[in-house]
């Protein structure tokens, strides 16, 4: 017997699963009564007692179906979860579907025609008009199986879109309040100044990564993604107000394949660990802070620098980090990997392939 599918865990019961109270609703009272004559033929209908127990037996039937349905609906729904990939979804779910419906109704109807409750009238020849009964009962549940689970797809795309919008303008907000403060502005205008007088080559070179950093701070933030590729340009634009201000007590190394160039990651994450590097170890020019970024394979990035401690430490409030983990969650099923040592900080960033990851 063809069961309701949805998309819902095996502890679920059938009117809480996606399809919800009002698809178990508009479903039952048609389907379950259509194929109770379909095999048992015109004694259902003779009297009371046969319509009620009938329909019964044939209720419980299509309950006791539903779980292997449902099991195939989720392996579908998990294969294939993209909204792209509606029309392979639906095939895949109907073909599942019909091999279990015909098990089911088969099964079934051996052991009707065997017992013949309700002196149902069901025999091989009218067999064909159960199967085809089924065939397009199939169709139409696997269409509003679809089409609910595409509508709950693109309103929870929107709700971590909505969630990407927050978590973007906390990191914008992050980035902007450690730089875009008097102390920040001071040194680097501080800076500035000394260029200006001995070095003004290096004084205009200055101010155009200035204006780089503080353009791809307010622009590209709003995006949920990045490529690799522009956030390396952007962190070496960073690195070279770190390295004007700092001189050679910080240093960059970037090691990235040319394949991991391509790949995504969310904006201003390279950022924030060279930031939170450069905020919480000494920087001194005798033993240098050493920050390197390099591919480590399986779509993975390691950034990681030597621990330097400080005379006064800073307070860690982790906010970059958190900011950083908060958008992975909702951008890929990896997760940053953080591994704090005496020696060195760790940070494991797993690279996001947008075709197949984000929908």
């Amino acid at each position: 017997m063809n069961a309701l599918p949805a998309y819902s865990s095996i502890g679920r019961t059938i009117w809480v699963s996606l399809f919800g109270r009002w698809m178990f609703a508009l479903l039952v009272p048609w389907f379950v009564p259509t194929i109770s004559y379909l095999l048992i033929g015109p004694p259902y209908l003779e009297s009371f007692s046969n319509f009620a127990l009938g329909t019964l037996m044939i209720f419980v039937m299509t309950v006791v179906a539903f779980v292997p349905h449902d099991w195939a609906a989720q392996y579908v729904a998990r294969k294939y979860p993209s909204l792209n990939m509606s029309l392979k979804r639906g095939f895949y779910t109907a073909l599942a579907f019909w091999i279990l419906t015909f098990l089911y109704v088969s099964f079934y109807a051996l052991l009707i025609i065997r017992f013949k409750p309700f002196h149902a009238e069901l025999d091989a020849g009218k067999m064909v008009n159960v199967y085809i009964f089924e065939f397009f009962a199939v169709l139409l549940l696997t269409g509003l199986y679809e089409l609910n689970y595409s509508l709950n797809k693109w309103r929870t795309i929107n709700i971590n879109k909505e969630a990407m919008k927050k978590a973007g303008m906390q990191g914008q907000l992050q980035s902007l309040k450690s730089q875009v403060n008097p102390h920040f502005l001071f040194n680097s205008l501080n800076t500035l100044s000394a260029l200006i007088t001995d070095e003004p080559e290096r004084a205009e070179q200055f101010v155009d990564e200035m204006a780089k950093v503080y353009r791809y701070l307010l622009q590209t933030n709003q995006n949920e993604l990045t490529t690799v590729a522009t956030e390396v340009r952007f962190v070496q634009s960073y690195f070279h107000l770190l390295r004007t201000r700092h001189d050679t007590g910080v240093e960059l190394t970037i090691d990235i394949a040319e394949a991991d160039l391509h790949r995504s990651i969310p904006p201003l994450t390279l950022q924030l660990l060279l930031e939170n590097a450069v905020k919480h170890n000494a920087i001194l020019e005798q033993t240098p802070l050493h920050v390197t970024i390099r591919s480590i394979g399986d779509d993975r990035l390691e950034v990681k620098n030597n621990v330097l401690e400080k005379s006064t430490p800073v307070k860690s409030t982790r906010l970059g980090l958190a900011n950083i983990m908060a958008k992975y969650k909702l951008l890929s099923d990896r997760r940053p990997v953080i591994e704090a040592g005496t020696e060195s900080f760790t940070v494991t960033l797993p690279l996001i392939d947008v075709k197949t990851e984000h929908p």
